[in-house]
């Protein structure tokens, strides 16, 4: 049960002091998380993205140019256009002792301007000066203010994200109703941390934070923000603890099996395991064989046999008698999933299905009756796995690939679907050390770091888009040797709709050159027409396949051995590497062209250089996290991982740090967190809606 203390915090932003209907609405798209409605905590968590200052308070002759000022002045005139409805602007001069300037409105409200500046009368206004024609003009003041209207208007003022038809005045009105309903907070940091780095306490640091003082105070470095970064860390650190903790006392089931499966199927592979390989295995059959549960990430850069690594795993646990279980992000994942194992599993006598959304009722209901009554051995599929309709006659081991697509709910949905299902969680996306820390310190983690013999590098060149030219000319001489290629065409702001347009385009252009050798496949399509797109591919059908980043994850055509990248500077650098990663998986040489449009920024540039220096995926992690922090890395604002609303992994490095530490020495000390600092704990993870760990601590 959440603490009475935050129910303020957890009421509708809607019903906060003047916010209307439609206002509501706004606040509810800007802010409410899958269609939920917004809460005042979501408002107090939505941390300014810039400030107004308006400390400048110059005399007219002395105020500086395009820079926001606060001038005072008596109004001398009033400058109408000719008529009412001219088009002109309604000019109105005001002047101190040491000269004057011309405030200019278009579309003027005329009766609102003759109110707010009477002739004769002195005025403040805010704004940026301009010289036009030799004058000094402010076009459109922010503010119109009398004496008490100044004393009112704060001299740093912040600004917030906002959505279409939401404006800042809005925000500023709501966030101080909702700063009025903070609570006093107990102290959950230990006092020599607060000390030792000068710290305000939450309540201040919020509130602070939201009325600035100055411009500094929103700076992700400011004492603010790092007493709130700090907050969001501890409670994401003991949070994963706990769940840690949980995982380690829940009992598990020994699942040792004989490796009569797994030694068919090594011996049914047509290449070596390598040493990372049979080390992972090893680390993850120890964890089979124990009565503890298993909870393990496993990271492999692009082409590094995670997938092997699975399948034997999961021939483990069936050698026990007991089920298993892939879960792959998306349908055409799955189905590769579903292509390239069954015959290595079936043919050391496994029995495999695929289940999938798009599978008919009639055919869905077959295979639900097959899975409960434990005729099949492993079973491939998507997010459908984890759905309540379907249950298993004994899952033992859950794997869940590209983890970060993916909830925690999922992945414990699909834990819960068997007695002390052991869990196996994977990621091609190589993790930085301490964004791995944020995301998944509730696991054990392996990495597989050396590639299968027979992958070959990659060779990456890059060029300006103006020589598009010469890469459709070496495109014909490829093809004509009988390779393939993938096309990926730009993000465009992320807008789904523009990124078609723009593949469509690529494949009209593509077509007068090859004709009906061009193939297509985006997000938007059907996903029965994206396995034709996909398939067509595979089959060599079709020898460019036009694609979004849909193609980002798996996909794997060995023949294909060229990937081009139109407008690369707008990717980052990991999924750049996702792309590159489609290609160098057979034996041909391969090559990856990214062409950007100049002039480039210091991070492209920098990204473009990473990319040409090495393959290594944790280098370029590390170089991905420093150039742009965790902000999407990861995709880390899917559900799977804490997009963080304070904290910055990059600038609050020390703090993570400190935090990680704070919370193995608490749970050392205080395991159910029952001591005065323990429940004070308590009200932090439920501010920051770490509610499943502080359950655990009831259920035990």
């Amino acid at each position: 049960m959440r603490p009475d203390l935050l129910s303020p915090l957890f009421g509708r932003a809607g019903a906060l002091p003047g916010v209307g209907p439609k206002t509501a609405k706004l606040f509810d798209r800007l802010l409410g998380r899958g269609g939920a409605e917004a809460r005042v905590v979501d408002l107090l968590f939505h941390m300014p993205i810039n400030v107004v200052d308006r400390r400048a308070r110059p005399k007219i002759a002395e105020a500086p140019f395009d820079t926001m000022v606060v001038i005072q002045g008596r109004v001398t005139e009033h400058r109408p256009p000719s008529s009412r409805s001219g088009k002109g602007p309604f000019r109105v001069v005001i002047e101190d002792e040491t000269g004057d300037v011309e405030l200019v409105f278009f579309l003027a409200n005329f009766d609102w301007i003759v109110r707010s500046l009477p002739i004769g009368q002195t005025r403040w206004v805010s704004g940026r000066l301009e010289l036009y024609d030799g004058r000094r003009q402010m076009v459109h003041p922010d503010r119109v203010l009398d004496d008490a209207g100044l004393a009112k208007l704060p001299a740093v003022e912040v600004v917030h994200g906002l959505t279409e038809g939401l404006q800042q005045g809005y925000m500023r009105r709501a966030m101080e109703g909702a700063l009025a309903k903070l609570p006093a907070m107990p102290e959950w940091q230990e006092p020599s941390v607060l000390a030792a780095s000068k710290l305000p306490s939450f309540a201040e640091a919020l509130t602070r934070v939201h009325r600035p003082e100055a411009p500094e105070d929103i700076a992700p470095q400011s004492k603010v923000r790092q007493r709130l970064a700090l907050d969001e860390l501890l409670a994401s650190q003991l949070a994963l603890r706990l769940l840690r903790a949980k995982m380690r006392r829940l009992p598990g089931r020994e699942n040792r099996g004989d490796g009569r499966i797994a030694a068919r199927i090594v011996a049914a592979l047509p290449y070596e395991l390598t040493g990372a390989q049979k080390r992972v295995i090893g680390e993850i059959l120890e964890d089979l064989a124990s009565d503890r549960r298993m909870l393990r990430l496993v990271q492999g850069d692009v082409g590094s046999g995670k997938t092997i690594v699975a399948a034997l795993a999961m021939a483990s646990v069936v050698e026990c008698g007991r089920q298993a279980a892939l879960m792959a992000p998306t349908e055409i994942l799955a189905r590769q999933h579903h292509e390239r194992l069954t015959p290595l599993l079936e043919g050391a006598g496994l029995r495999v299905c695929l289940l999938t959304g798009r599978a008919k009722p009639s055919e869905r209901a077959a295979l639900h009756a097959r899975i409960g009554a434990g005729e099949v051995d492993v079973v491939i599929g998507t997010h459908s796995l984890a759905q309540a309709d379907l249950a298993f006659h004994d899952l033992g081991l859950a794997v869940v690939d590209e983890q970060h697509r993916f909830g925690v709910q999922q992945r414990l949905a699909l834990g819960a679907k068997g007695a002390a299902v052991d869990i196996l969680v994977m990621t091609a996306t190589p993790i930085p050390r301490s964004l791995a820390l944020t995301a998944f310190g509730d696991m054990d983690s392996s990495i597989i770091d050396e590639k299968p013999p027979g992958r070959t590098p990659v060779s990456t060149r890059v060029l300006p888009a103006e020589r598009i030219g010469e890469v459709v000319e070496g495109l014909r001489r490829a093809l004509a040797a009988g390779a393939q290629a993938y096309w990926v065409c730009p993000l465009v702001e992320e807008n789904e709709d523009l990124d078609l347009a723009a593949a469509q385009e690529r494949l009209e252009d593509l077509q007068k050159f090859f004709g009906a050798d061009v193939g297509l496949v985006h997000g938007r399509m059907k996903g029965a027409d994206k396995d034709a797109a996909m398939e067509a591919f595979q089959r060599g059908e079709t020898k460019i396949l036009v694609a979004t980043t849909v193609i980002e994850v798996g996909v794997d055509v060995p023949n294909a051995t060229i990937m081009v990248i139109e407008h690369a500077e707008r990717f980052g650098l990991a999924q750049l590497h996702q792309l590159r990663g489609r290609v160098g998986r057979g034996s041909g040489e391969s090559s990856c062209l990214l062409l950007y449009k100049g002039p480039l920024g210091e991070t492209a540039k920098a990204r473009l250089l990473t990319l040409r220096q090495t393959e290594d995926g944790f280098r370029i992690a590390e170089e991905d996290l420093r150039l742009r922090g965790e902000g999407e890395l990861l995709g880390t604002r899917q559900a799977g991982l804490p997009g963080f609303r304070m904290a910055d992994i990059v600038t609050h490095a020390r703090l993570l740090a400190i935090a990680r530490d704070d919370a193995e020495l608490i749970l050392r000390r205080d395991p159910e967190l029952t001591s005065a600092r323990g429940e004070a704990l308590r009200v932090l993870l439920y501010l920051f809606e770490r509610d499943e760990a502080a359950r655990l601590l009831r259920a035990g």
